[in-house]
């Protein structure tokens, strides 16, 4: 059973209660937004089953007692099959998210998450992928810059690569990346919920900043 650590709108830690509980009584809990990046200034968004749309390269709940960096690695190696020094990644925001949906058995899903977005370097080679095929179709790898401008003008496309698992191995190809590929909540602009981060993965690599 998965225990989530719960706080107050504030932030002050309240104890912890089980993850269904917090969905069902919208406690404030945390969660952790993974992005990886290379030193060409490319970004890694992967393609969410669920929606089939591109989201966050990993994302989820940090359990009970776990730390931001700790929650970091863990989803990085259930949902891409990689093991990374998260204790590299870097801050990038953190957000108040709030959002309530309902789900396809009439229940309402309440979510009310500070989200801790961080983002880190990735030179490994895209053999090594592993991806979980209940949460994942692959990954779509786009330059920041061209995906930031991309988002601004909320229309046409860039040049991307996705990389998707066929049978024992991972299938490279590419791909042409349309703007509205990325997985947007109601209320929300894809300027918004992604511009942050990619100016982020800008600013690190025009600086050099990588280290795998």
């Amino acid at each position: 059973m998965e225990y989530l650590d719960i706080y107050d709108e504030d932030g002050t830690p309240l104890g912890k209660e089980k993850r269904s509980v917090v969905h069902q009584n919208a406690l404030w809990h945390k969660t952790v937004h993974c992005w990886l990046y290379d030193n060409e200034g490319n970004v890694y968004f992967q393609i969410r089953k669920e929606e089939n749309k591109l989201y966050t390269t990993a994302s989820g709940h940090i359990k009970a007692g776990e730390t931001v960096k700790e929650a970091f690695g863990r989803e990085v190696a259930e949902e891409l099959g990689i093991n990374i020094n998260y204790n590299q990644a870097i801050l990038v925001n953190i957000y108040k998210f709030i959002m309530d949906k309902v789900k396809k058995d009439g229940s309402i899903f309440r979510d009310r998450a500070f989200s801790n977005v961080y983002v880190c370097c990735f030179e490994g080679e895209n053999s090594k992928f592993n991806f979980d095929d209940d949460e994942l179709e692959g990954l779509v790898k786009v330059n920041a810059q061209e995906t930031l401008e991309l988002l601004k003008q909320e229309k046409g496309f860039i040049n991307g690569i996705r990389i998707q698992k066929d049978f024992s191995k991972n299938i490279v190809e590419n791909i042409k990346v349309d703007f509205n590929y990325f997985l947007v909540n109601k209320g929300e602009t894809a300027i918004e919920k992604y511009g942050d981060v990619l100016n982020k993965i800008i600013e690190l690599t025009s600086n050099n900043i990588c280290k795998p």
